[in-house]
């Protein structure tokens, strides 16, 4: 081998081991961004969600109608040029307030979902970790709030918290919508603890909340966003449901339930009042 081949060897083998040592290894939330960005579907369930999210909150700042203007002129009429999903009876934009009951749904959704999985994935872990007289005293209370009916619960509750902010529903939803998701972290972090990297964490003296954190929780992190995803739907639905039948949000704040009872009556007279935010 010449001089020349030497020292084109070597130069090479720094290249690559300069490279080697600026390359950090992935982190576990890198590792599924790296999964997630390869999948179409991802994509284009993203883009849709960012579309709603972007009319939802950029539409009212260009649209010339707001919740509280009145048309006296146009009341009770339905889609035209100037009001694109019609008017109520007393001249309210039903697109503008369509938009502001979306910007309540979407919100809701997008706090009560994430945070009912957070709940589940830190109080699951826990018991299914920790085990024990708190694994039973966890249980006993997912066992009490799954036989609670929720929606029966918040009925009787309402008189009491009608008056406070729509803030209030966002997180009553969030606490009573944990428990199943609880069981399943709980059933799959029985089996996780007792796997080698777990017991090594054990033995190095990692104090639990760490090995939950890192360790355990973690390892759920595909199971934790799917039931985060279904979770804000679930929540929008539940908002719904609620403000539909009176014991969510109340005027004079607008949502889509409380523009869907408002147009039921009319469903038939005048649908625009109904198929549009129910659309």
């Amino acid at each position: 081998m010449s001089v020349m081949q030497e020292k084109a060897m070597e130069g090479t083998l720094d290249a690559v081991s300069e490279v080697t040592k600026t390359r950090r290894p992935l982190s576990r939330s890198g590792l599924v961004w790296q999964r997630l960005k390869r999948m179409p579907r991802f994509w284009i369930g993203a883009s849709i969600v960012a579309l709603i999210i972007v009319w939802a909150f950029i539409g009212p700042l260009v649209y010339q109608w707001s919740i509280t203007d009145r048309d006296v002129l146009n009341m009770g009429m339905g889609p035209t040029m100037i009001h694109w999903f019609g008017t109520n009876s007393i001249g309210q934009d039903i697109y503008a307030q369509t938009l502001a009951g979306l910007q309540k749904s979407l919100i809701i959704g997008l706090v009560a979902g994430p945070t009912a999985t957070l709940i589940a994935a830190i109080v699951g872990s826990a018991s299914g970790y920790i085990g024990g007289w708190f694994d039973r005293i966890v249980q006993w209370i997912i066992l009490l709030l799954l036989v609670i009916p929720a929606f029966f619960l918040f009925i009787l509750l309402s008189p009491l918290i009608k008056g406070l902010s729509w803030v209030v529903l966002m997180f009553y939803i969030a606490l009573f919508s944990w428990m199943i998701m609880a069981q399943v972290v709980r059933s799959q972090t029985r089996s996780l603890r007792n796997r080698d990297f777990v017991r090594a964490a054990r033995y190095m003296g990692m104090p639990t909340h760490t090995i939950l954190s890192r360790h355990i929780i973690p390892n759920m992190a595909s199971l934790l966003i799917i039931d985060a995803t279904l979770g804000v739907v679930s929540a929008i639905m539940a908002e719904t449901s609620l403000s539909y039948f009176g014991f969510g949000i109340q005027k004079p704040d607008v949502s889509l339930g409380t523009l869907l009872s408002d147009g039921t009556a009319a469903a038939v007279t005048r649908p625009w009042l109904f198929v549009f935010p129910a659309f």
